[in-house]
């Protein structure tokens, strides 16, 4: 029989911690962060050492051998002109990365300024600013390129040049939000009370806690310049020929896909992998920048 000063069986004893709950366990990438990894590590070395991964020179013209398909001494087969299609591609992802990682950059590099002159600049220059983001973002931002690069030509610098300055607007607008939350915050309001200037508030706090979230935007965004880089070059209007971009190969192969249905399949996976990778790595980090990594990562 069991007394009042006895606990029950299996119970702790008296004046013990009680166990709280297990800590979560620290769960590994998924499968598919691996994979877009592993493929972020291809696209990085095709870029950086083409000579690892590509058999032929880029622009090696063999009319023998021209439109033959995948196998033999061409893995993904040839192109009209006899030019090894893998060897082009390899080669192409250099050009393809700076397109794209090159308008990222001017996208937040413009965007930031503006959205800190926005922030910095009082109520009528913030208005301005915002009024100015409002107009250019109703424009969709592929249509908004093509008019920068009727402006000022194609080429690769232009279309980096349109393509960024279609993306900078959303930039601004998120740095300006996020510095408009650090200048609320309570560190900030301390550091006004004990009689900081205001010049330093806004370059010490303000600014280097409102770029971490650009520079994860960036990250995610990267996809949607690769894609949109490709589009110019597909149209014409991006690198000029005989550069092996991917966009360029595509528009370059379109008239001979029936007769080597390779030079319109293989550019346009090339494309599609490193966006796809580029999109799952950066929503990861985005969700890990938010503190809400999921249980089951994919």
């Amino acid at each position: 029989m069991t007394t009042l000063t006895e606990p029950p069986v299996g119970a702790p004893a008296l004046g013990a911690p009680l166990a709280g709950p297990r800590p979560a366990a620290r769960r590994l990438p998924g499968a598919g962060t691996v994979l877009a990894v592993l493929v972020l590590v291809v696209v990085a070395v095709a870029a950086l050492w083409p000579g690892l991964l590509a058999t032929y020179p880029p622009d090696r013209v063999d009319p023998v051998a021209a439109l033959q398909g995948p196998g033999g001494t061409h893995p993904l087969g040839t192109d009209q002109l006899g030019r090894d299609v893998l060897s082009r591609i390899v080669h192409g992802t250099r050009l393809t990365l700076v397109l794209g990682l090159g308008s990222v950059l001017i996208s937040v590099v413009a965007g930031t300024v503006l959205g800190l002159v926005a922030v910095a600049g009082g109520r009528v220059l913030d208005e301005a600013v915002m009024r100015l983001t409002d107009i250019l973002m109703a424009f969709p931002g592929l249509l908004l390129a093509l008019l920068v690069v009727a402006v000022l030509g194609p080429g690769t610098t232009n279309a980096m040049i349109a393509i960024g300055a279609a993306a900078a607007p959303a930039f601004a607008r998120l740095v300006r939000g996020q510095a408009l939350v650090v200048r609320e915050s309570g560190y900030v309001q301390a550091a006004r009370v004990l009689g900081t200037s205001g010049s330093s508030v806004f370059l010490r706090h303000v600014v280097p806690n409102a770029l971490p979230s650009v520079l994860v935007f960036a990250t995610v965004h990267t996809g949607s310049a690769i894609i949109a880089g490709s589009s110019l070059s597909f149209l014409g209007l991006g690198p000029q020929a005989p550069a092996s971009e991917w966009g360029a190969m595509l528009s370059e192969g379109r008239d001979y896909v029936d007769l080597s249905w390779g030079l319109g399949v293989f550019p346009g996976l090339a494309v599609t992998a490193t966006v796809v990778a580029i999109n799952v790595v950066g929503t990861r980090l985005r969700r890990r920048f938010e503190g809400r990594i999921p249980d089951g990562d994919h």
